[in-house]
């Protein structure tokens, strides 16, 4: 009897076979242009970190002050938990920046 399993098992199998398995790279260094990872040294081309701001000393700096002041996040959506002011406030840098009447951010 050829069950579901053994349908899921052989489509893994083509998967694999045909090289299309994704496969996870531990990186055990900062986030930056160039990283380590378990197999050696590599450049990273596929990072959001656009600026190099993951790595900006005073980036980093504002982010502990931040996590010292308020925590990590509210542990909730905004529309159960409510919003942060700094949140909020970055918020309305945004829509001024960008001359519109607001801004909304989802992380």
């Amino acid at each position: 009897m050829f069950t579901f399993k053994d349908e899921i098992i052989q489509e893994l199998a083509g998967i694999e076979e045909a090289g299309l398995t994704k496969r996870e790279r531990i990186i055990t260094s900062a986030q930056g242009s160039e990283v380590e990872t378990e197999s050696g040294p590599a450049l990273n081309f596929c990072a959001n970190n656009y600026l190099g701001l993951a790595d900006d000393s005073r980036v980093r700096e504002a982010a502990q002050d931040a996590l010292e002041q308020w925590g990590f996040g509210m542990s909730s959506v905004r529309f159960i938990c409510g919003t942060q002011s700094p949140h909020r406030e970055l918020e309305r840098e945004l829509a001024d920046w960008l001359g519109t009447d607001d801004a909304i951010l989802f992380s």
